[in-house]
């Protein structure tokens, strides 16, 4: 019964949250469209940065980019790729099929998240945003902004894939300039995020890789709405990318990997 009234919040709240982030001035549009100067994934296809049809009827996972424009020749997904691409395109799409298969939810299936810079005021229509490798982050002034705005106009964001002091000090160092009047707080199991669909019994968690024991750190606004969940030490959406008939993890790590997912998609469309 939880999970069906918490269904029918979130097909709610999808319209509503969407909705009110689209207020979008005459100046905002001028820097809509599409992007990037081809970049290709791992298979050789062309990666396409920006918004292309709306999917904003529908829950649509998206990728927030960073850094120097795209150039000819650059790889978007997994190292040797540009940090802010890893685990594209398999990583969005698996975790998006597992969001349709366990929910009612209408969401964009089998095709790459969209990609979309800070500034762009088309990201206001996807209230749910995956950005990684923040050790390697950086962000224009107006970037700056559009952090700020998305996140205390409802959105949500996914910060994941990165580790050690070093880069959590980079996150933080733009953090602190997007949201000065806000603090980065440690996570427990008590959190609702942790219970709003599938109820976590453990953060004491196997990460993808031994490289520090994994944490989990938010950001609230003065209402006590979690605006960002942030994965340090960890790679939550490895375990989406590589979900697959020849599975590199096992397929419990899997499925924790994807019951996080999950249930950051319900809390951020729920509150």
């Amino acid at each position: 019964m939880r999970s069906k009234v918490l269904i029918a919040f979130a097909m709610v709240f999808i319209v509503l949250t969407s909705f009110a982030l689209t207020g979008l001035s005459q100046d905002d549009q001028r820097h809509s469209g599409l992007y990037g100067a081809g970049g290709r994934d791992d298979d050789g296809n062309i990666v396409v940065e920006g918004e292309g049809p709306d999917r904003s009827d529908k829950f649509s996972f998206i990728r927030i980019r960073y850094g120097r424009p795209t150039e000819p020749g650059d790889i978007i997904g997994d190292p040797p790729g540009l940090t802010w691409s890893h685990d594209y395109p398999d990583g969005g799409i698996h975790f998006s099929k597992i969001l349709s298969e366990v929910s009612k939810l209408r969401v964009t299936l089998d095709t790459p998240e969209y990609i979309f810079r800070l500034d762009d005021p088309n990201i206001f229509k996807y209230p749910f945003a995956y950005l990684c490798e923040v050790g390697f982050m950086t962000l224009s002034d107006s970037e700056i902004a559009g952090l700020r705005e998305y996140l205390l106009r409802g959105g949500f964001i996914i910060v994941d894939d990165f580790r050690r002091p070093m880069q959590m000090q980079n996150f933080l160092y733009y953090l602190k300039r997007a949201l000065p009047e806000y603090e980065m707080k440690e996570l427990d199991l008590s959190h609702p995020v942790f219970n709003c669909f599938f109820s976590i019994k453990s953060l004491d968690i196997k990460p993808p890789y031994d490289r520090g024991k994994p944490q989990f750190f938010g950001v609230e606004d003065k209402h006590g709405r979690l605006m960002m969940v942030i994965n340090y030490n960890n790679d939550v959406s490895d375990f989406w990318q590589w979900a697959s008939n020849n599975a590199f993890y096992p397929i419990e790590d899997t499925n924790e990997g994807f019951k996080f997912g999950v249930n950051y998609a319900f809390y951020a469309l729920t509150h």
